[in-house]
């Protein structure tokens, strides 16, 4: 009622949001006193999550991507104190579509959006690096250290997650960190990095794209890390003759990102960042894996992903060898 100005409010329609294993996703309907309904949704940090970030740090990231025009719902509010909902939270507008990317990738209704999303998502991701890092507002988002470059330290980062949290001997993760580790790309400039972009976090409709999701893995890095992310196998969702999101071949793609203004693509630059994509995905799967099996959070989808590491491993031996 406080952050609506409003008096009673009723909340409404109360639903869980399908997608998203590290963070709760409900959405409601606000009905103010005059009869107005407002659509919201909250995210919110769920306890005993291994995944950490900040809830007011992905709120303000929002905020200044939205007003920068790109697509992403609007924020309206975010709550530190956690004895309101038990954790952290933010709310944003409920954006009107579908996420399931098995939808977007196989039904004729969507066939429209396939055709056009590889150049809507490019224009978006050449969007999202065209904002300054250097913008005050942008100042809490992680960067690498002075003097080292990102994909050396994403992948130093990463090994040092894996070494604390895998409880059994991954061989193929080890023969991938030893093919990253002498041949870390250098980037042409150091832009903000969505760090999860893929079409299983975006809004869309049978136009293509409305909405871009999950940020909260941004932070400042190489602009081609975002792109050789969408190119890892499993956000293909089993379109594997169409590399580039189950979408489009990886040089469309590259093309269509060019063209918006996006940085020039080196190819073996993305093909780097695309096994560390495998690594990084499989690495995320461990800890969220590790997160059902310390007990912290009871659920089946945390569980199954721990079982998906062979995928990676299996890509990652592919990938290594060609």
């Amino acid at each position: 009622m406080r952050q609506l100005d409003a008096a009673p409010v009723a909340v409404e329609c109360l639903r869980p949001l399908a997608g998203g294993a590290s963070r709760d996703l409900w959405a409601f309907d606000a009905r103010l006193p005059d009869g107005r309904v407002e659509r919201l949704v909250v995210r919110r940090d769920p306890p005993g999550h291994h995944v950490q970030s900040s809830r007011r740090d992905e709120f303000a990231l929002l905020g200044a991507v939205g007003a920068a025009g790109l697509p992403v719902p609007r924020v309206r509010w975010c709550e530190e104190d956690a004895t309101v909902l038990g954790a952290p939270f933010f709310v944003m507008d409920f954006v009107e579509g579908e996420t399931l990317a098995r939808r977007l990738l196989r039904d004729a209704e969507y066939a429209a959006a396939r055709a056009a999303l590889p150049r809507q998502l490019a224009a978006a991701l050449a969007g999202i690096h065209a904002l300054d890092p250097a913008r005050p507002a942008l100042g809490f988002l992680p960067r690498p250290p002075m003097g080292e470059t990102p994909a050396a330290a994403e992948l130093v980062r990463y090994e040092q997650i894996f070494r604390a949290i895998a409880a059994d001997p991954h061989p193929a993760l080890e023969l991938a960190l030893r093919w990253l580790a002498p041949q870390p790309p250098a980037p042409a400039a150091l832009t903000v990095v969505h760090g999860d972009y893929r079409v299983g976090n975006v809004i869309f409709g049978p136009e293509g794209l409305r909405a871009v999701l999950d940020w909260e893995l941004a932070h400042v890095g190489d602009p081609l890390e975002d792109v050789g992310w969408l190119c890892v196998r499993s956000w293909r969702f089993g379109a594997d003759d169409r590399p580039a999101g189950g979408l489009c071949q990886r040089e469309e793609f590259f093309a269509a990102y060019e063209h918006a203004g996006g940085r020039p693509v080196d190819p073996a630059a993305v093909r780097w960042w695309e096994v560390f994509g495998n690594l990084k995905w499989a690495i995320i799967c461990i800890m969220q894996a590790r997160t059902f099996l310390d007990g912290a959070v009871k659920s089946v989808e945390l569980a199954s992903l721990g079982r998906r590491v062979a995928e990676m491993e299996l890509e990652l031996l592919e990938l290594t060898e060609a």
